[in-house]
């Protein structure tokens, strides 16, 4: 197995930290770079040498997570975000030294743990239905029809917004309602007028269907209200964190 033994010199990229028994992936890192682990105090650091400069491109970004998903195959992994790099083979073999009792309880508590990424993105012309099911609505729609002019057309426009909004957001609290309980943990992430639902699950893996299958029977139940998307299973990105146990160049 290629647990790094030998000492490499400069910096290293590394993609997240896994227990002493994995196996190293066989995808390749970053810039093309073989991928080792570095194995200290029960625990192992997936790294590559890195590049010179790093840049978010496509083959880059899924570079880290093909090396991610191979070690998320095998079991626990703490995962870390792209572009993280260590000085060098001593720092980071004493940084888990140090952080290692912290490290291998979150390894632990996300083990058999995946994460699912939820967003809801607010559907902008569900007029119809919004003007049919508010009274105040439809009126200021009648009246608007009525007696058509510039300031009517924007006060029903800004009306109409609002509506969406509302109902937008409403559906957004049903949905994270609804999936809260199938969860082990739940992390919201930013949201706006745009994209009023952004969570991340932290679940059971065996209970990944079960969470797709609840998702989609809500997405069918929300009508026009709501678009929802899903992504995972993910690496427990929310859930972990990682920070000292690394120095960033």
């Amino acid at each position: 197995m290629n647990v790094g033994t030998a000492t490499t010199l400069g910096p290293l990229y590394v993609y997240g930290i896994t227990p002493a028994e994995s196996r190293p992936p066989r995808a390749r890192g970053v810039g093309g770079a073989p991928v080792r682990l570095l194995a200290e105090s029960g625990l192992c650091a997936a790294v590559s040498s890195a590049p010179e400069q790093i840049r978010a491109r496509r083959r880059d970004l899924l570079a880290h997570q093909n090396v991610l998903g191979e070690l998320l195959a095998q079991g626990a992994v703490l995962p870390m975000r792209f572009a993280v790099v260590s000085p060098d083979e001593t720092t980071l073999l004493s940084q888990l030294r140090a952080d290692g009792p912290r490290l291998a309880a979150q390894l632990e508590a996300v083990r058999d743990r995946v994460e699912m990424n939820v967003k809801g993105t607010l559907v902008p012309d569900c007029f119809t239905d919004l003007v049919r099911r508010d009274e105040k609505l439809r009126v200021l729609a009648q009246r608007t029809r009525r007696r058509p002019d510039y300031e009517a057309n924007v006060r029903l426009g800004e009306a109409l917004a609002k509506a969406v909004r509302r109902e937008a957001r409403r559906a957004a609290h049903e949905v994270l309602a609804g999936l809260t309980p199938l969860a082990v943990r739940v992390a919201e992430g930013p949201v706006d007028d745009e994209q009023v639902l952004s969570a991340s699950f932290l679940l059971r893996a065996g209970d990944e269907e079960l969470f797709r299958q609840t998702l989609a029977a809500q997405a069918r139940g929300l009508g026009d209200r709501l678009t929802l998307s899903v992504t995972g299973p993910l690496p427990c990105y929310s859930f972990v964190d990682t920070r000292p146990a690394t120095a960033g160049r």
